[in-house]
């Protein structure tokens, strides 16, 4: 995949992360074959983790469906990042590794 393009893919998905749009981001990710764990590996939003950007920028739906996507073992090392930016993201991520 060329840079610039791999460049515009992740600036689209903090976008739409930054402005808690979870329909442009499924369409944006099912349109190129994506799956939100390999974003989450791949995309960072300001130096932070696109879960950790959801929760500074209060993107409550946004961050409700990377809990549910992402594996447990993965949101269980986020809880702390999270407890400090988004108590209903925080809730949710304690929800989710109780399971």
């Amino acid at each position: 995949m060329p840079k610039s393009y791999a460049v515009n893919l992740a600036q689209n998905i903090c976008e739409y992360i930054a402005v808690d749009d979870k329909g442009r981001l499924r369409k944006l990710l099912k349109s190129k074959r994506l799956k939100l764990r390999a974003v989450f590996k791949d995309v960072s939003c300001d130096k932070s983790n696109i879960l950790v950007f959801a929760a500074k920028n209060n993107a409550i739906e946004v961050g409700e469906l990377l809990i549910k996507k992402l594996p447990r073992s993965v949101v269980e090392k986020e809880i702390e990042n999270l407890s400090g930016l988004s108590a209903p993201l925080t809730e949710a991520a304690i929800a989710r590794t109780k399971r």
